[in-house]
């Protein structure tokens, strides 16, 4: 070891003894500021930054096996498996052996492993807690335990995680092209991950020879549900890479619950273990640029915030790259007031659609009083993807004041509870048209109280059962009466459903008297919605912002609708018919049919579609957003939804499909 590298050692050590004495001899000073050198000692210490399950969040499986926070410095591992230093309680729950807590140096994530038996209870609150015994390297403790709760749901999680978004993007065949040399990998996964099973065992990075594959170092970004894949060096030019991330095998990436990873190989349909594999090949560096803020939400100087308001902040970075999610975390992105206050974040995380909208999300309702708002610049700030990151040149502060505000317009979190991972339900049975390709359903299904497909009895295994020979592809399971459970599961999962419904249903109804809060924008009677791909956007028409719509007749979409979140990935839509709801029939892609678009920062699972009796999405419709039918539900050839489908929300109601596929807003899309 050299003479200046020991040297440098012994002013690390040097400066983290003197801190901890004064911390424990000088009392802190005011608002935990030393009174001799004047430091914010608070400031020191590390923080957590992003935990899993999300703080406040329902429906959390009962077979969740791994709670994980994010801290935003490098830990000591020590302290972390310390007995008593991250707990997990849960009221009747006994856990059958030890949890083990291991420390992930790639993103400072430590992970709790709850023992293989029993399962959670249902329907409970948990709480987790990291303790001030969890200290950084330099001996600093937690200013604070951090404490965060979640309630479970009734049901397992058999569902298998997917890749939902990658950059570069795949490309069937592939390769895709024009890659720039000097950008990391990415993955975003349809749920949160095992931050232990994303490691280089399980992502890599090659190249056939005479390329040499690339040395690199892998992450997970708890928050964001992203892997990246860091190249030491930027890649070569002109040259065909191959990105895997692994489903089989040793070493397979598996979401919170161990569920493996339901990869792209086609020889293996869902619900298969099997790897994720994409091809890019190279061409020119991005060249670099400064990141900056573009917008915010709230605005700065805005003098009406809800104390239910998130924090967002857009960037601007280079074409054809992403924020670097391991960067924008409650370190660099924070928010202080009323005073010198400083808020405790639930989360901070990037959207997964553009992953440029930071969000930092309160761990609970904001006072009234003036709040200040930043992202920090610099070395040590945010960055972006390119390789070295591109930095924000200095730091972006704004400031919003926060006043008492009326109840929101729709739940700030999902209104479904228990029925949180199911993808479809039906009161009245499931009809599967026998033709090719197969539906596909990736989510689970409540059959209550007529549990039939195509007039089948499904029985008691979980599945479609036969089905009359063409059940549909499942990757969830069929809870109804004639579970094995004796229909537990169901009844509690539809009593959710009829909730849900009347959440989003007018006060006046129909179908009766529902509890949405909030004075609707009313829509032409007899609504017909959208225009044809390319039109100008038109507010009511074709274009939407966030907020309440209502129609006292129908609603049919015949083309284009746009979503725009303006940069609130919470913003909230929902749509009420007093009757149908329903689409127009289309032609395959790339021909025309009806689409629902959502832009800047907008989400399918915060769009609620309420009808008052049945609804239609016709043939090749790509629908976005939760569909709650107080009667059945009918989907034509081709008709895909990314969000939850319950037919019969207040009536009996049946299902009806014909080649589609339906899945789980932010769990399957």
């Amino acid at each position: 070891m050299s003479r200046f590298e020991s040297y440098s050692r012994f002013q690390m050590w040097s400066a983290a003894l003197l801190l901890s004495a004064l911390t424990a001899g000088c009392g802190g000073g005011s608002e935990g500021r030393d009174p001799i050198l004047g430091a914010d000692l608070a400031a020191l210490a590390p923080r957590v930054t992003a935990v899993t399950p999300l703080a406040n969040a329902v429906g959390v499986p009962i077979s969740t096996k791994i709670i994980t926070a994010a801290f935003s410095k490098a830990m000591n591992p020590a302290t972390l498996a310390a007995t008593g230093s991250f707990t997990l309680t849960c009221p009747g729950y006994v856990p059958g052996g030890a949890f083990a807590v291991t420390y992930l140096a790639a993103g400072n994530v430590a992970t709790l492993t709850l023992p293989a038996a029993p399962d959670l209870p249902p329907s409970i609150v948990c709480t987790a807690t990291v303790t001030t015994a969890a200290k950084d390297t330099a001996g600093i403790p937690l200013a604070s335990n951090f404490v965060w709760t979640f309630t479970t749901g009734v049901t397992p999680d058999t569902t298998r995680p997917r890749v939902t978004l990658t950059a570069p993007v795949t490309t069937i065949p592939g390769p895709t092209p024009a890659v720039p040399t000097n950008t990391a990998i990415t993955a975003v996964f349809s749920e949160a991950m095992a931050p232990g099973s994303i490691t280089a065992a399980s992502f890599t990075v090659t190249c056939a020879a005479p390329c040499v594959s690339p040395a690199g170092a892998v992450s997970y970004a708890v928050g964001s549900r992203t892997a990246v894949f860091t190249p030491a060096a930027v890649l070569a030019a002109g040259t065909t890479y191959t990105a895997t991330i692994k489903g089989t095998g040793a070493t397979p990436a598996t979401d919170l619950a161990l569920n493996a990873l339901a990869g792209n190989d086609p020889l293996l349909p869902l619900p298969a273990a099997s790897d994720y594999v994409w091809t890019f090949t190279t061409a020119a560096a991005v060249p670099a640029a400064n990141v900056s803020v573009a917008s915010t939400n709230p605005v700065a100087g805005a003098a009406a915030v809800c104390p239910t308001a998130t924090v967002n902040a857009t960037f601007t970075v280079p074409s054809g790259l992403r924020m670097d999610p391991l960067t924008v975390n409650a370190t660099t992105f924070t928010v202080t007031g009323p005073g010198p206050t400083s808020v405790t974040a639930a989360s901070v995380a990037l959207d997964v659609p553009t992953g440029r909208i930071a969000t930092f999300t309160p761990l609970a309702a904001l006072p009234v009083g003036l709040y200040t708002a930043q992202i920090v610049g610099g070395a040590a700030g945010v960055k972006d993807l390119a390789v070295p990151g591109n930095t924000q040149l200095a730091d972006f502060t704004w400031t919003f004041t926060v006043v008492a505000c009326p109840p929101p317009l729709a739940p700030a979190a999902t209104p479904f509870g228990v029925a949180y991972p199911f993808a479809i339900a039906a009161t009245a049975g499931v009809t599967n048209t026998a033709t090719a390709p197969n539906t596909t359903i990736n989510g689970d299904v409540v059959l209550d109280p007529l549990a039939t497909c195509n007039a089948v009895a499904v029985g008691a295994a979980g599945t479609f059962g036969l089905c009359g020979g063409f059940p549909p592809t499942l990757n969830g399971t069929v809870f109804s009466p004639l579970s094995g459970d004796g229909g537990v599961v169901a009844a509690a999962v539809k009593l959710a459903l009829r909730a849900a419904f009347l959440t989003i249903t007018p006060p006046a109804g129909p179908p009766a008297v529902g509890s949405q809060v909030g004075v609707p924008t009313n829509l032409p009677a007899g609504t017909t919605l959208g225009a044809p791909t390319g039109s100008a956007l038109v507010q009511g028409d074709n274009l939407f912002a966030p907020g309440l719509y209502q129609s006292t007749t129908s609603i049919l979409i015949t083309d284009d609708v746009t979503l725009d979140g303006q940069g609130d990935p919470n913003a909230v839509f929902v749509f009420q018919s007093s009757t149908t709801i329903g689409t127009a029939d289309g032609a395959a892609s790339p021909a025309a049919h009806p689409r629902i678009l959502l832009i800047n920062g907008a989400r399918a699972s915060n769009v609620y579609w309420q009808a008052a009796t049945s609804a239609t999405l016709g043939t090749f419709t790509e629908w976005q957003g939760n569909l709650l039918a107080s009667a059945s539900i009918t989907m034509k050839t081709g008709a895909t939804s990314c969000g939850r489908l319950f037919a019969g929300s207040f009536t009996d109601g049946a299902f009806v499909f014909d080649s589609n596929v339906v899945s789980v807003p932010d769990v399957s899309c």
